[in-house]
């Protein structure tokens, strides 16, 4: 009965948005018709106890908006060596208060160089040095059994040239060679010139020749890396089939790497085009048959115009997206010591729809991307922000630049601890920690889901000794992807440590921000100007009493006058002191979670 009333209600949105990209293909009629048996068996076969977990979410369709819902993003073999080694930290995990676990690339890559894991020979096998499919299942048995739930990546623009698609298409099986795009030298010369370089330093241009393919393979990240062909709809089937046969195993989430470039046009960049939107939205409508429990993240580095299509329309898209924008502003607004770029970039993100929930994080396994702020702010600020966590100018940044495509600001490497500047040896007191700690502040105290970068808890450092592993040197972004030290995290109940105040600091945001709702807290953050450059506020004002959130981006003390609705008896959620006057004093890098009366 549940398969027939989610059939009825979310086929017609796979057929609609399927059909405006596919419809006029010679190959549609037999497509449909074959994706919706697929579909109604795949249903008719999801394990019971995940059916229960579906049944439970569909109950309460606001589960996604709950606050808390602390996800923690990690290397598996960085983090604890295997799956069974996460299975082991479990108790460390839900100590910080993680609800979500989202581990980078698992499946099984190609030997050696794989992009850290994001060149997948295998969809349906986990890494053997990582473990086997068994214990990702058990791994995501033991999550279920703890209120938790496990988000994979699922690389869905491009598989490793060594994937079984790819091995046939060059042994010149027709069918698996149109799952790839080949094009002429000529022409491959033409597109790069439309298209934008995502690593133009270690592999530049988008384009690979490969003989056996009679031309040019289209490889928008690395040689190794082969674009798939989603004007094939039997691509869009089969990545649907990978994404339904995970579910199967227990994942309730999937991080949809790569998602703005899988439709490619002729004088396009071939980024966030209104096929690739339809794509998602028909992925998504379709798992709301298959697996309605499920929800999908958009990996969309893009400017934030370009993001907000992935939530969908009416029928929906993605559930969760990276709040990339807003991230960015808050290392901007950080570093100048003023707030107005993070106002613009969170006016902006807050046109999401409601339903969708936006993933808030410090820093993450990716570089910190200036260019994608270029909507928001000119070039002589990008410029500038990129010198300052470069440590090319006077800065508290121990980070380090990185690469870009022409015409761009170079990004930045590094860990939150050592952008925010956690120098080697610096206690729980340090600038650096408030530092580290405001930021953190402020994204638990937004609506959507506030994810931490595995370390971040401890003031993890950056991994200088990348570059003396041959298959690491060559990308500089191994330097925010370091071994968890578990001696370090072992001193977490020291209070006068820097790994027990920046711990302790964590988990208490995760505790508040879980009663954000029992105070009557809700609704979607606005940006508030109080007339001090150095506090960045937002107010949340959607619940039955008032959210107001203050931060000092200044290493001084400041005065800022207070909202009249906050003036007189607000409460501070993180000191739990009240307001009794029309100002406040904010200590350097001090922050105030205030709810009204």
């Amino acid at each position: 009965m549940a398969v027939a009333r989610r059939f009825g209600t979310y086929w017609p949105t796979v057929e609609a948005k399927l059909a405006s990209v596919y419809g006029e293909d010679q190959r549609w009629p037999d497509f449909i018709a074959r994706l919706r048996e697929s579909v109604l068996d795949a249903a008719k076969a999801r394990p019971l106890a995940l059916q229960a977990l579906d049944a439970e979410r569909e109950a309460s369709p606001d589960w996604l908006s709950a606050p808390g819902q602390t996800t923690y993003s990690f290397y598996v073999d960085r983090f604890a060596g295997d799956l069974n080694g996460v299975r082991r930290k479990l108790d460390y995990l839900t100590e910080l208060g993680v609800r979500w676990l989202h581990p980078l690339p698992l499946l099984e890559p190609r030997e050696g160089d794989s992009d850290g894991g994001f060149a997948v020979k295998d969809y349906r096998q986990v890494d053997p040095k990582l473990g086997c499919l068994q214990d990702l299942a058990a791994l995501a048995g033991d999550l279920r059994g703890k209120g938790m739930g496990l988000i994979l990546d699922v690389v869905c623009n491009h598989t490793a040239r060594e994937h079984a698609w790819a091995v046939a298409a060059r042994a010149g099986d027709p069918t698996y060679r149109d799952y790839f795009i080949v094009v002429s030298a000529e022409e491959a010369a033409c597109r790069d010139l439309e298209l934008i370089d995502v690593f133009p330093d270690t592999a530049p241009g988008s384009f690979t020749p490969c003989p056996e393919m009679g031309g040019h393979v289209w490889t928008t990240f690395y040689p190794f890396q082969w674009d798939l062909n989603y004007a094939n709809p039997a691509v869009f089937a089969e990545m649907l089939d990978v994404l339904v046969f995970l579910a199967a195993q227990g994942v309730q989430g999937f991080r949809l790497d790569s998602a703005p470039f899988l439709w490619k046009q002729a004088g396009t960049t071939c980024r966030n085009l209104p096929q690739t939107y339809a794509l998602v939205e028909a992925w998504r409508a379709a798992l709301s048959i298959v697996a309605p429990g499920v929800v999908l993240v958009a990996e969309a580095i893009e400017s934030l115009e370009d993001v907000l299509p992935f939530f969908g329309d009416d029928a929906g898209g993605c559930d969760l997206a990276y709040n990339n924008g807003v991230m960015t502003a808050l290392w901007a607004a950080l570093a100048d010591q003023d707030a107005a770029i993070f106002r613009r970039c969170l006016a902006a993100s807050s046109g999401k729809p409601g339903r969708a929930a936006w993933l808030n994080y410090v820093r993450c396994h990716d570089d910190v991307i200036w260019n994608a702020l270029a909507t928001y702010a000119p070039r002589e600020d990008l410029a500038r922000w990129s010198r300052f966590y470069a440590g090319q100018t006077e800065s508290f940044s121990l980070g380090k630049a990185f690469q870009t495509a022409a015409g761009g600001e170079p990004s930045t490497n590094g860990m939150a601890a050592s952008l925010a500047g956690i120098g080697p040896g610096e206690g729980g007191a340090s600038a650096g920690a408030a530092r580290l700690a405001l930021l953190y502040g402020i994204i638990y105290g937004l609506d959507g889901w506030p994810l931490i970068y595995m370390g971040d808890e401890i003031g993890l450092a950056d991994d200088h000794l990348y570059a003396e592993d041959p298959l690491r040197s060559g990308d500089g972004r191994w330097l925010h992807r370091p071994t968890m030290d578990w001696s370090l995290a072992a001193r977490r109940s020291d209070p006068s440590s820097l790994e027990g105040v920046l711990f302790s600091r964590m988990r208490g945001l995760t505790e508040r921000a879980r009663m954000l709702d029992q105070h009557g807290v809700a609704g979607t953050a606005q940006p508030l100007d109080l007339g001090v450059a150095s506090v960045l506020a937002f107010e949340r004002a959607e619940g039955t009493r008032g959210f107001l959130c203050l931060a000092n981006l200044a290493g001084v003390p400041v005065t800022v006058d207070l909202p009249a609705a906050f003036a007189s008896g607000a409460t501070d959620l993180l000191g739990q002191g009240r307001t009794s006057d029309e100002s406040l004093s904010l200590p350097a890098y001090g922050l105030v979670w205030l709810v009204t009366p």
